[in-house]
This record gives structure tokens, C-alpha cells and sequence, in this order.
């Protein structure tokens, strides 16, 4: 079998990588991105992601995987593109319709066509409209589902290897012929089921983690005005047998959680109450991180008289990996830096090496400059720092929390 993955982002690549050595599927990668696919063939990982970089270089240095800028025929197809926002929080589907017309010409009678890109309800529907406006004679003779992927950055070899799919065909037919590409691969359990529930079923899954975030981070603020440890309060209430109360922490970032609840509510505007509220209340806490800092900067400058060295920590939206995408640490950093006045800031990210329109500090040493230190992403490099003294530390991921 030969696989065409279109787009070779954070899912993209290394799904098409797993294909490659462990399904076993010769695999073209196409990027519309020429750095990338260079990067690609050279069989160099251009993000973090543990174990992957050994994957990949195994894979294009046995032949199994090589990457490209246009689509060439295969057997499977599958757009693995970004769907960010137009307007207000308003999903936009034109890379995923881009990526569906640049595959049709090489569609044959008996391929698969599988969109794994988050997508609103009645995507692959429409896809598939596409599909047949450009290739009428493929009508009924293609299968065409809808397979969301459902990893954990940092931890994806292992989660698109053993997690469960829900497989969403737009007939039964389709639904089969995408099982058995993913039974190549996947050892976690299959659920078939048809299209549109498949993409439902995206959604919802990051809603409702959204939504629960936003418990927590509403819990802290309530306790911050409370005089409450909310970290010690959370490990208590946890002791409940039917309660389970997740992290608080910056805000909600990355390309899942933070933006597939918008999907929702754009087109569900009526019925998406509390899921429309979560996401108010998870980007307050950023804006209120940020007025903490200047309030921390302000308070400093009255007790010292001078001003003093700000340290930001992180700006991955999760712990351990380098990606940024919908960040709240790195929308914090930006208010402060372009906020607060009369201090010298710090930014650290040890797992970058370049922010744009950001310089960043090693973080043992912004660390030890340090007036006022921020932690706003968990790293585990940076539970290694020795406990501050004569330091203000705000602490919003709970890197100090002993629980």
C-alpha cells in the first residue's frame, strides 16, 4: 500500500512516519512549506517531539518515507492540514478544501480519502462535494471517512500506536476500507461509526476537557481572593471518590483544546452556553496572569526603589515541548513586555532556541537575576531550580506545588 499524508505538521509527520515503520506503507509526505520538506528528506525533525527523530531518520534512510511539495498517486490519501480562525473565532476550512482539491486529480476508483484535520460537523461531506464536482466519475467509486486524531505532544509515538480511533466513513464501505489502513498501525481498539458523529466526537472530546479547565482555573482565582492554597484544595477535594478536578494553570493553549470549542459555538450558538462561557473564563486567566505581573512590578518598584529584573518562565502552552501554538504563556509574555514599564524582563523557553519578536534568556540565568520570577509553564527542567530566596515567585502552573 502507498499513503499521500498532505501537510506534515505535529500530526502529520508523525503519523506518516508510524505508517512508514510500523504499518509498513511506503508514504509520501507533501508540505506546501520547501524548508520543511527539505528538513523531511534530510530526515531531520522540525519540531520536539520524544523519539521521533530516530523514527523518521530510520524511515527515510530505509526508503520507506520520503516527503514532497505536490500530491503524486497512492492508494490512501489523507489531509492532515491546519484549520485555524477567520474573524471572530469563525473556523476556517480553506486549507483543508485547498488540500482536497490539490489531491483530486490523482484520486483512482478504489481509493481511500481520509481527513484527520480538526473540522466543523458536515466537513467531509462537503469535501467529498468538492471531490465530485472536480472528478464526477469517481461519485460512489472512492471511500471517502473522517478519523481524528487524539494525541498528546510529547507523548504522540506511543498515543497514535496504542490509543483508540473512532472511524467515521461516509458509508460503510468507507468506514472498513479506513479500518483496515488504521489496523496496520494502530493497536488500540477501532469504533466505527459515520462521518459526521467522527467529527462531533472531535469536538466534544476538547470541549469538554475545555470546560473542566475551566473549573480549575476558576477555582483558582476564587481562591486567590480566598487566601487559599488552590493547590492543597484541589489534592483534598481530589480525595472524593467521584471527584476529580484537573490543574489549573495560565489559560488553555495549542491547537486543540483552545480552538475546537469555537467550532461549537460558531455553529451552535444557541445550544453552547456553557461551552461559550469555559472559553471566557480560560482566556481571562491569561489577562489576569499578565495583571498580576504588573501589579507584582508595581509593588516591587514602591518597596525598593528601583526597578526590578522580571523573569518569565516558559512559553510552551504544556509542559516539555516546544510548541507554542494558541500559548497563553507566550500571549502573557507579549502583554508584559509590551505592557509594563520600568523593569528589565526576562524571557526563557529552553526548548526553543528562537522566538520571534522575543529575545530569550537561558533559563538558569534569567532565573538567577531574577527580582521577580514567573512561572508560566511546567518544564520539568525548571523543578530543578534551587527554592527561591529573596525572591517574589508567582507561581501559575504550580511548579512549587507539593501535591
Amino acid at each position: 500500500m502507498k499513503a499521500c499524508f498532505i501537510g506534515l505538521g505535529y500530526i502529520g509527520l508523525p503519523t506518516a512516519v508510524i505508517a512508514a515503520k510500523i504499518g509498513g506503507v511506503e508514504t509520501v509526505g507533501v508540505d506546501i512549506n520547501k524548508t520543511i520538506v527539505d528538513r523531511t528528506n534530510a530526515g531531520e525533525l522540525h519540531f520536539v517531539e520524544p523519539g521521533m527523530q530516530e523514527m523518521l531518520s530510520a524511515a527515510v534512510s530505509e526508503g520507506k518515507l520520503r516527503a514532497s511539495m505536490v500530491p503524486e498517486e497512492a492508494d490512501a490519501f489523507f489531509i492532515v492540514v491546519p484549520t485555524p480562525f477567520k474573524g471572530d473565532h469563525l473556523p476556517d476550512v480553506s486549507h483543508v478544501e485547498a488540500a482536497t482539491r490539490a489531491v483530486a486529480p490523482f484520486l483512482c476508483e478504489g481509493n481511500l480519502f481520509i481527513i484527520e484535520s480538526t473540522s466543523p460537523v458536515g466537513t467531509t461531506e462537503a469535501m467529498a462535494d468538492v471531490i465530485y464536482g472536480m472528478r464526477p466519475e469517481l461519485r460512489g467509486k472512492i471511500h471517502v471517512a473522517y478519523c481524528p486524531e487524539r494525541v498528546l505532544p510529547g507523548n504522540v509515538i506511543y498515543e497514535l500506536v496504542h490509543n483508540d480511533r473512532v472511524i467515521g466513513g461516509m458509508d460503510d464501505a468507507s468506514t472498513e476500507a479506513a479500518r483496515n489502513f488504521y489496523s496496520l498501525f494502530v493497536k488500540g481498539t477501532l469504533h466505527s461509526t459515520n462521518a459526521r458523529t467522527a467529527e462531533m466526537c472531535k469536538l466534544t472530546e476538547n470541549a469538554s476537557r475545555d470546560v473542566q479547565i475551566a473549573f480549575a482555573n476558576e477555582l483558582s482565582l476564587i481562591c486567590d481572593k480566598a487566601g487559599i492554597d488552590v493547590w492543597e484544595l484541589i489534592e483534598l477535594a481530589n480525595r472524593h471518590p467521584r471527584v476529580n478536578i484537573l490543574r489549573p494553570g495560565c489559560g488553555v493553549g495549542g491547537h486543540c483544546i483552545a480552538v475546537d470549542p469555537y467550532f461549537l459555538t460558531a455553529d451552535f450558538p444557541e445550544q453552547t452556553k456553557v461551552i461559550a462561557t469555559a472559553r471566557e473564563v480560560n482566556n481571562h486567566k491569561a489577562l489576569w496572569c499578565a495583571e498580576r505581573i504588573k501589579n507584582a512590578v508595581l509593588e516591587f518598584k514602591l518597596s525598593n526603589k528601583r526597578p526590578p529584573v522580571v523573569a518569565l518562565m516558559g512559553l510552551a502552552f504544556k509542559p516539555n515541548i516546544d510548541d507554542m501554538r494558541e500559548s497563553p504563556a507566550k500571549m502573557i509574555a507579549g502583554l508584559v513586555l509590551s505592557q509594563v514599564a520600568g523593569a528589565e524582563v526576562l524571557v526563557s523557553e529552553p526548548h526553543v532556541s528562537h522566538c520571534e519578536g522575543m529575545e530569550l534568556s537561558e533559563y538558569r540565568h534569567a532565573y538567577g537575576r531574577a527580582d521577580i520570577v514567573v512561572f508560566l509553564t511546567a518544564h520539568d527542567v525548571f523543578r530543578s531550580l534551587p527554592e527561591p530566596e529573596c525572591k517574589t515567585v508567582l507561581d501559575f502552573c504550580g511548579i512549587y506545588n507539593k501535591a
